[in-house]
Parts: C-alpha cells; sequence; structure tokens
C-alpha cells in the first residue's frame, strides 16, 4: 500500500453521498492522494481499519437511521476490537434532511464509532442539509488538505 492511499466509503440510499464520493475521489488527485472509492457494502472492517486515510461520506435514512448499504458495517464496526481504528485518519461528510427530528444522525453515529474504536479525527465533521452542494466542494478540499499532510 503507497503512503498517500485514501479510503473512501459511502452509506446512501439515493445515491447523493455516492456522488459526493465520486467528487472526492477527483478532488484527492489535485491532492496527490490515490483514491478509492467503495460501497460500504463491500468493504470490512478490517478494510477500514488497514486504512491510513478514510473518507466516510453518509446520508440519514427515515428517522435517523443507517442507509440498507451501511448498516452490516456499521454493526460490525460497534462489534470490533478497541483500539482497532488506531491509525487510521479520517473525516466524515454527513448528510441529511433539517425537516427530519435526527438530522444527520448516520453521519454522527459514524464519526463517534471511529473516534471510540481509536481513528484519529483530522476533519470536524460536516452536516450538510438538502442544498449541500457548495458546502460540500469546499469542506471536501479542506479536507484533502487535512489528508495531505497525515
Amino acid at each position: 500500500m503507497s503512503d498517500n492511499t485514501l479510503l473512501i466509503i459511502f452509506g446512501t440510499e439515493t445515491g447523493n453521498a455516492e456522488d459526493l464520493a465520486e467528487d472526492a475521489k477527483v478532488i484527492a488527485a489535485k491532492y496527490d492522494l490515490d483514491a478509492t472509492v467503495a460501497d460500504m457494502d463491500d468493504v470490512s472492517v478490517d478494510d477500514i481499519a488497514d486504512a491510513k486515510r478514510l473518507l466516510i461520506t453518509c446520508s440519514t435514512w427515515g428517522e435517523g437511521d443507517q442507509p440498507d448499504n451501511a448498516q452490516a458495517l456499521y454493526d460490525d464496526v460497534c462489534e470490533s476490537d478497541e483500539g482497532c481504528m488506531s491509525g487510521v485518519n479520517f473525516a466524515v461528510l454527513a448528510l441529511g434532511d433539517t425537516a427530519f427530528e435526527f438530522f444527520c444522525e448516520s453521519g454522527k453515529q459514524w464519526d463517534l464509532i471511529i473516534e471510540e474504536k481509536g481513528g484519529i479525527r483530522v476533519k470536524d465533521r460536516i452536516d450538510c442539509d438538502t442544498d449541500y452542494e457548495d458546502f460540500a466542494e469546499e469542506w471536501i478540499e479542506s479536507a484533502m488538505e487535512a489528508f495531505q499532510s497525515v
């Protein structure tokens, strides 16, 4: 594994978090980061734990639920060993809708569990409402700067 790798994983129901993950991959290249984008259905706890840099883009479904493609991985991370994420430098981009009580809850849960398992937050989580495009791109740029210095 080269030193400039970045794993970008997404949890989504409608595709917005996947689109942002793909956007982040393009932006990462500008920062000499070799990004891989993966559906949360297609990665394991070990894949995440082995990542030096991890970007999570995750939407919230319904009343604060994980998207279908994120639930199993989230459960696995919750049940994983303490400290298993040590050495993982991470950032979380959360998507939600302020019309719902549990705004960006899934992203908040990811942010918390990766830190609880020993991950190092390199950029504070951003909680994006439905009109997220401009804010998200700016945040991704600054997250890539943070990842670059890891």
